[in-house]
């Protein structure tokens, strides 16, 4: 294998360095110096999402099993710059008592998993996409346990676990039900083998089933509120927005590259689960009070928009779906990031803790706003423009209904988007979370998510190089 060919895995290769340097660094260092890997691994992983920007050529390595396009390289930049803000963010939490002594094992999880998200995301084979997806969740259990001596974060992890492994089992035997119809696990193969048979259908649902866990479609969600309640807050972000986003654009890669054959009958599926997904993540979303808890039930919601792409077409809903991750991206963790600043400092993550926040952080309370009405689908923030992308995939393929259904729940979302909006400008409290000084790496963290915001959405020319990308597959 040449040097040349070698850098066809650039994005995983660093990820491995920035690994294995943090890590001897780390043990480097005396027991009362471990907050000094903070600074050196957020600045090693800025290098590293900065370099992975720069051009570099496509092809094929290991025989096919691992594939590097311009467009994978776009999701795995997108997935770079999320945990980016999301390191920043997590500065005032690794310093706590809670994480104290842990400081390098957070960001070598991290790392770690997003190793295995790249991986999954080059895949050209099942074998080569399993093990990325392993390796992308078995050491988020780890993260979701991070605080292991409080009972929700051991529970969380408890529950992550088993959820994990129950829908990895239900993958994996879909898998092999392919492998012993088609003979072959290669994509192309499969693909050209794949046709309406019974077991072939069945073997389909059992892979889809499994990667509904994994973006938690309904019925699949179940694990998602609790999981994300139990969890440190910065790992909830983690969890909500780079491990669904990798999700996705793999699902929508294997439907249109191995199970096309079958795309008459999996249409009407992801038709049910989308409406399924936006209505019933919006109804619980309404109930709830705890603030991690209301982000994963719009979370799920949200996984439901992503179904419209899917059902658009290859080019144009793989467009529409990258665009919506990134702007999902920078929504999610701007408002997670305001929940973070303010449960670092107060502990509260009630909804109701919220009342009166304008009067004495109307800076938290702004970037919280945006990035709501960023969810919310109101322009003129990215998210306005990435649902329209969506619903205007899906109409291109005449889902009138499903456009409908989902406009419709977008209308009904705003109302629970509010709430928190009007908690925080418009009630009362007799004693509001006192002003807050937001640490300078949180800070940053906060600005990039507002100023992507406006400009993913009013840069056209970013979402027509994702198109340009996706209409050349």
């Amino acid at each position: 294998m040449s040097f040349e060919n070698l850098l066809l895995m650039r994005h995983e290769l660093l990820l491995v360095i920035a690994l294995i340097l943090v890590l001897i660094y780390e043990i480097s260092l005396g027991d009362d110096q471990k907050e000094k890997v903070i600074p050196v691994a957020i600045s090693l992983f800025g290098l590293l999402t900065i370099i992975g920007f720069l051009p570099k050529a496509e092809g094929n390595l290991f025989g096919g099993m691992y594939h590097s396009t311009h467009l994978t390289d776009v999701v795995k930049n997108i997935l770079n710059l999320g945990v980016f803000i999301v390191f920043l963010q997590s500065v005032k939490w690794l310093k706590s008592e809670q994480s104290k002594g842990k400081i390098s094992e957070f960001y070598l999880l991290v790392i770690s998993t997003l190793i295995g998200m790249n991986y999954m995301i080059s895949a050209g084979d099942f074998l080569m996409f399993y093990l990325g997806l392993e390796l992308a969740s078995i050491p988020v259990g780890a993260m979701v346990a991070f605080e292991k001596y409080r009972n929700s974060s051991a529970e969380a992890g408890i529950k992550f676990a088993l959820t994990a492994a129950l829908s990895s089992g239900i993958l994996l035997y879909g898998i092999s039900m392919i492998y012993g119809t088609t003979g072959s696990i290669v994509f192309t193969e499969v693909a050209s083998k794949f046709g309406a048979q019974p077991l072939q259908v069945l073997a389909f649902i059992f892979f889809f089933a499994g990667m509904g866990f994994k973006i938690s479609l309904v019925p699949f969600h179940l694990w998602t509120a609790d999981v994300y309640e139990g969890a440190p807050i910065n790992v909830t972000s983690y969890l909500s927005v780079i491990s669904k986003g990798s999700a996705a654009f793999v699902l929508t890669t294997v439907l249109f590259t191995v199970f096309n054959s079958i795309a008459y009958l999996w249409k009407d599926l992801l038709f049910i689960v989308a409406i399924l997904t936006i209505t019933i993540g919006n109804l619980f979303a309404m109930r709830q009070k705890n603030i991690k808890r209301f982000l994963a039930f719009s979370s799920i919601s949200q996984a439901g928009f992503i179904l419209l792409g899917m059902i658009s077409g290859l080019a144009t809903g793989m467009t529409a779906i990258i665009f919506f991750i990134l702007v999902y991206v920078l929504s999610n963790l701007g408002a997670f990031g305001v929940a973070s600043v303010l449960f670092d400092n107060t502990g509260k993550e009630n909804i109701s803790d919220y009342d009166g926040l304008y009067q004495t952080n109307p800076k938290l309370s702004l970037v919280m706003t945006l990035a709501l009405f960023s969810l919310a689908g109101i322009p003129p923030v990215g998210g306005f423009f990435s649902k329209f992308f969506l619903f205007t995939a899906a109409s291109q393929k005449q889902e009138f209904l499903l456009v409908f259904i989902a406009i419709a729940n977008t209308i009904i979302s705003l109302y629970y988007y509010l709430l928190v909006v009007k908690a925080m400008f418009i009630n009362k409290s007799e004693n509001p979370i006192p002003f807050i000084k937001t640490d300078a790496p949180a800070k940053v963290a906060l600005v990039l998510c507002v100023a992507g915001l406006f400009v993913v959405g009013f840069a056209s020319p970013i979402y027509e190089y994702i198109r340009a990308l996706s209409f050349g597959m």
